[in-house]
């Protein structure tokens, strides 16, 4: 009411489309295996099982948080949407071996736009598992989610959930 009372700026679209961030199968929430990501406790979301070793920006927004240990990437959307990007499972332990991140924090970007890369291979070999989470850490500010019905996906192209927040 106050910005639109005092011209501080534009209304922020409350929608939004996740696409995407890596090529691979869609593997539903409840079936990643573990039990922080499965059962909802970070948020609403969904996994990858990755076919290759390339991370692009899901979404429209800002780079609000990479983890010192590179196997995760926090964004944020313009209209608040918060979602962790996650590399494998267990992948925290891997200190960084293996992963390239190619953003900062505060970095802008686009749907498509690369995030960071990582060794298949490796993590394959290092890690509990490759299935990657996506998680929408506020769905707890969220009015509206779909989760499209997919199997293969193609990262920055397939469209996977769309959002509308609080």
């Amino acid at each position: 009411m106050f910005k639109k009372l005092f011209g501080k700026g534009k209304e922020v679209n409350k929608d939004s489309v996740i696409y995407a961030p890596i090529t691979g199968e869609y593997v539903k929430i409840e079936d990643i295996p573990d039990p922080v990501f499965a059962q909802k406790m970070m948020g609403e979301g969904f996994g990858v099982n990755p076919t290759e070793g390339e991370v692009v920006s899901p979404i429209d927004g800002k780079v609000d948080n990479v983890f010192p240990t590179k196997h995760a990437i926090g964004l944020k959307a313009d209209n608040g949407l918060e979602l962790l990007v996650h590399i494998g499972l267990d992948t925290v332990q891997l200190d960084g071996k293996g992963f390239e991140v190619l953003v900062e924090s505060g970095d802008v970007v686009s749907v498509g736009d690369p995030l960071l890369r990582f060794d298949l291979d490796y993590i394959k070999e290092n890690a509990k598992s490759v299935i990657s989470p996506i998680i929408i850490t506020n769905s707890d500010n969220t009015s509206s989610l779909n989760i499209e019905d997919v199997n293969s996906i193609i990262k920055g192209e397939t469209k996977i959930v769309d959002v509308t927040m609080n």
